[in-house]
């Protein structure tokens, strides 16, 4: 029997985790010749998120957990998932949200790729028509940055429910840097891979977590993670700024000495310097992120701290 460890990340789930546990009770009744096992990940919540987490693992032996001294974000529970899931001997490994919007179902779609021979599978999500226009006007922006800007293609729509075979799994772990962006991680280290389309559940507990800061936070993490292109855009701007002083310089010399008056003026003073200024605030912004990586990098801190976890039990 094939074993699959499902990785949850789970930041203050405490309303959705018995719903959550509920339908992974009803798909597991047929186990269709799997020994499925859920590895949560409660990402420093601060809610009673732990608590129900022991609880379900008295209930259940299936269940594992390992809790974060603090929140360290999405993106390191699923590196932690992803170390942890190795020491439950599994054959493959998905990681799904604990919110209940990735329905179980399409994990068997993901368990017939698998077997058929592909080694990553992951998921498109297909919005709903009650899906806002302001959630799909960002989410598309959200890729099509990441795709201009970045060096992997990602398709619109992906997300981290996913199924990696445990050999992808190792090859993975290999990467130690601090901010890993799996979403761009995944179409960039190969091997075979196929997609599965899915509509997610309506969300009926919580909020979301991806606030449009964290949107906007996670596109710099992949862009910065995967390219060099903004260091290059910023070389641009640095030079479309410096040809246009040098343009107005010679527009304000040659209306000095042959049209014979003075180019007036604040306005065209102040524009100017607001206009390079600006250039030079955002390339000197570019330039900041990329050293502020290198200054975690060099640090090697750790990139989670496992506060307690049940997985020796």
């Amino acid at each position: 029997m094939k074993k699959v460890v499902i990785v949850v990340p789970a930041y203050n789930e405490s309303e959705s985790l018995d719903a959550f546990y509920n339908s992974y009770s009803r798909f597991n009744q047929d186990n269709r010749g799997f020994d499925f096992n859920l590895l949560f990940v409660n990402d420093g919540s601060c809610d009673d998120t732990l608590d129900q987490l022991r609880e379900l693992s008295l209930k259940d032996q299936s269940i594992k957990y390992l809790s974060f001294s603090r929140n360290f974000g999405h993106q390191a529970a699923l590196r932690a998932g992803l170390e942890n899931s190795v020491t439950l001997d599994p054959d493959c490994v998905v990681s799904m949200d604990a919110d209940l919007q990735h329905p179980f179902e399409v994990i068997l779609e993901f368990l017939g790729k698998w077997e058929s021979g592909a080694e990553i599978v992951y998921s498109v999500r297909k919005d709903s028509k009650d899906c806002s226009g302001f959630k799909r006007l960002t989410s598309k922006g959200f890729y099509k940055v990441l795709n201009i800007l970045g060096e992997v293609e990602i398709d619109e729509g992906c997300a981290d429910f996913r199924l990696l075979d445990i050999k992808v799994v190792n090859k993975v772990l290999e990467f130690k840097e601090a901010d890993l962006f799996f979403r761009g991680l995944v179409p960039f280290i190969g091997f075979k891979q196929e997609s599965v389309e899915y509509q997610p559940h309506k969300r009926e507990f919580g909020q979301t977590k991806y606030t449009l800061s964290k949107m906007f936070k996670l596109a710099v993490t992949g862009i910065t993670s995967f390219s060099v292109k903004p260091l290059y855009i910023s070389i641009l701007l640095g030079i479309m700024a410096s040809v246009s002083a040098f343009l107005y310089l010679i527009y304000s010399l040659v209306a000095k000495f042959y049209w014979e008056q003075t180019v007036s003026g604040w306005t065209s003073i102040i524009i100017s310097v607001l206009f390079i200024g600006g250039v030079q605030l955002v390339v000197l912004g570019i330039i900041g992120i990329y050293i502020g990586k290198i200054f975690n990098e060099v640090k090697n801190r750790p990139h989670y701290l496992v506060s307690e976890d049940n997985l020796n039990s």
